[in-house]
């Protein structure tokens, strides 16, 4: 009924992955403590933990405990620079981390809470460990297996009107649903992906649905409906799957040869079409634009 009752992938089929090194994001808890968890079992050479406050990455268990905090750019520009001084290859970025369900504000660098943490934050850690990433796909030739994934939601559904509101999402946006917000910066994660795949054919780009998962991310709906509190934890437990469940989607196309740069997967592994806008490239491509000038201004 939710998507989990065909396992097409299994934490079992994740490859050997020696040599490799990778990040992911929100990589203490969650969805990104279970990847972390499988992903260690295959021999990366190194794992990079990013999560948002130094306790919390020091209570997970990894070899690189790094603070990042995605609602800053400065603090996603520190983490970039620890990691490009700290190896000489980038195999997988996993771009898990994100926050649901906010009520109205702003991110240290004037974006809407929801749009600047969960897109605008991974599109500048990924245009700064780019370099890093082609070089690594540059350097295995033919043999080249270099990844970025971005996890967005079935939420991206809930965007507003026209997709996106470029041209207001440095306020705000109180005056359209919290549910709205957050869908409009999911769908710029599937977006980033198929702008990304369609501009760095040498690395492949994928984005994924986890599914309705039991995660710390529904936190936001306490603090925006505090009166859904009781409700949604009755419901959880008839509809939410286990962190570990909800992670194969996002293992699969990190590590799976079956992956298709460009596409965007629903659990377990199937490719979806997504919504209509999720499916417009010239949504897709005025996105790329507007986030390149963005970064271009704020001197990233």
């Amino acid at each position: 009924m939710f998507g989990f009752d065909a396992p097409a992938f299994k934490a079992e089929d994740i490859p050997d992955l020696s040599g490799k090194v990778i990040l992911v994001t929100g990589g203490n808890s969650g969805l990104g403590a279970e990847s972390v968890l499988h992903l260690a079992k295959h021999k990366p050479s190194r794992i990079f933990l990013a999560a948002r406050s130094e306790d919390k990455a020091n209570a997970a268990i990894e070899e690189i405990k790094g603070k990042l905090e995605l609602s800053s750019f400065e603090s996603i520009k520190k983490a970039a620079d620890t990691v490009t001084k700290s190896t000489t290859r980038l195999d997988i970025l996993l771009n898990n981390a994100g926050i649901m369900a906010k009520p109205p504000s702003l991110t240290k660098d004037g974006y809407e809470i929801q749009f600047g943490t969960n897109y605008m934050g991974h599109a500048l850690l990924t245009r700064l460990l780019l370099p890093l990433l082609e070089k690594t796909a540059k350097e295995q030739g033919n043999k080249a297996d270099v990844r970025i994934v971005n996890v967005s939601s079935l939420g991206h559904g809930f965007a507003p009107k026209g997709g996106l509101v470029l041209e207001e999402c440095k306020t705000d946006l109180h005056y359209i649903s919290t549910l709205a917000r957050y869908g409009q910066s999911k769908l710029a994660n599937i977006l980033h992906a198929k702008a990304l795949a369609k501009r760095y054919p040498s690395i492949k780009c994928v984005a994924i649905h986890p599914g309705r998962v039991d995660t710390r991310l529904m936190r936001g709906l306490d603090e925006t409906w505090s009166w859904v509190k009781i409700p949604m934890k009755l419901l959880g437990g008839m509809v939410l799957v286990t962190p570990e469940q909800g992670a194969l989607t996002q293992l699969f196309a990190a590590t799976s040869k079956d992956a298709k740069t460009g596409s965007y997967y629903v659990p377990i592994a199937k490719e979806d079409e997504a919504s209509e806008y999720a499916r417009d490239e010239k949504l897709a491509d005025k996105l790329w634009d507007w986030t390149e000038k963005e970064l271009d201004a704020a001197g990233y």
